[in-house]
């Protein structure tokens, strides 16, 4: 069967960057098994031969109603899939899925009857607040950063901004690249409705939002941009915890140096 990303190269260009990205995180350690998961709204490059294709499953319920999503169509890593293997073969380990009219249900249109992640409803429940919101922002990754999650085994870095403050002030780069810093949410039951509404709540000020014990959801306009945030922020982590098993503990950049690198970037508060 002829692939839905021939002749497209815009749309294929989408999905090598998801393939490319899950390379990354089962290099870096953080997608153990078929840990993780990425879902990308591809809508703007879907033309009308891709409009009318017919499913190839049937209606699947979402459980949610998500009015902003009619008509969308996402790209998604498959449930029980290795990010490895989709960073081999996306379209064998993925699927491509269209909101259906009543913006309750979607349905598989290529290329492979894959289906998406058992935490689909969540993902498209924070790209429908995206939408509503007149957010660029297309593509949300799911993943577990090693350094990132062993901080969050402590409570002294669950305090609002106690994390986003130490991790700015590792290296500059961080408050530069990352400059809403690292939403906290306490543990939650992973794919719960629960853990998914508090994750909407958070992404009002952070781009990036630790799951307590379990990973990180972040968001931003592509896959590869979303996965450097998380980079950034865990790089962070890595000196720090590098310095600690040193024997010490880092000084961090001052308050006067941060101030600075907000002045010169032009960067939030």
């Amino acid at each position: 069967m002829e692939s839905i990303l021939k002749n497209r190269p815009a749309l294929e260009h989408e999905i090598m960057q998801v393939a490319e990205v899950a390379g990354y995180l089962w290099q870096k350690g953080w997608a153990e098994r078929n840990g993780g998961n990425i879902t990308v709204n591809i809508t703007e490059h879907v033309d009308d031969a891709i409009r009318a294709l017919p499913a190839i499953s049937a209606p699947v319920a979402m459980g949610v109603h998500l009015p902003h999503l009619k008509g969308c169509y996402f790209y998604c890593k498959g449930t029980q899939k290795r990010m490895r293997d989709l960073a081999r073969c996306p379209m064998s380990n993925g699927s491509i899925i269209r909101i259906t009219d009543d913006c309750e249900h979607y349905e598989i249109v290529a290329d492979q009857a894959v289906k998406p992640t058992s935490e689909l409803p969540a993902h498209l429940s924070v790209h429908n607040y995206l939408l509503a919101k007149g957010s660029p922002y297309r593509a949300s990754l799911h993943t577990h950063p090693i350094e990132l999650v062993a901080m969050s085994h402590s409570n002294s870095f669950l305090e609002k901004d106690v994390a986003t403050r130490l991790l700015w002030s590792m290296i500059p780069e961080t408050k530069a690249f990352c400059p809403r810093g690292l939403g906290i949410i306490p543990y939650m039951l992973p794919g719960s409705v629960a853990l998914a509404d508090a994750t909407l709540k958070e992404l009002d000020d952070y781009d990036v939002v630790m799951w307590e014990k379990h990973g990180v959801f972040a968001v931003d306009t592509d896959i590869m941009s979303a996965f450097d945030q998380v980079d950034v922020l865990n790089k962070s982590a890595q000196i720090y915890i590098a310095s600690k098993s040193m024997g010490f503990t880092p000084d961090g950049m001052s308050d006067e140096q941060m101030a600075e690198m907000t002045r010169a970037f032009n960067l939030p508060k």
